[in-house]
């Protein structure tokens, strides 16, 4: 069986976002994103994955497509496949982020 300790893995960096990989498949992945204040990760897309942020700790604004919204723990933001999708830390103190991407899944 395998276990991920967030308070283990958690990793922040005063030059940028901080990703730490805690599982990864062929199908998904699943990662720990730890933003000091200010950090961002920009907005970018994927055409053939779905994402999901769950806000572990802190607060951050979150933009999928056009809409941002500020969300803070124990929420989660589904970012669409094809969706232009970010996050910013405009919260002051530190954001943790966990966050899973799949493919879509194939039908027919």
């Amino acid at each position: 069986m395998n276990i991920a300790s967030f308070e283990k893995m958690k990793v922040f960096s005063s030059e940028k976002m901080k990703k730490t990989n805690l599982f990864g498949t062929d199908r998904m992945f699943c990662d720990l994103y730890c933003f000091e204040p200010d950090q961002f990760q920009k907005v970018h897309s994927h055409q053939g994955e779905d994402k999901v942020y769950c806000v572990l700790e802190g607060e951050g604004t979150f933009q999928v497509g056009e809409e941002k919204e500020s969300v803070g723990a124990g929420s989660a933001i589904l970012a669409p496949a094809g969706q232009p999708h970010g996050v910013t830390n405009t919260s002051g103190n530190r954001l943790v982020v966990l966050v899973f991407m799949a493919p879509k899944p194939s039908h027919g």
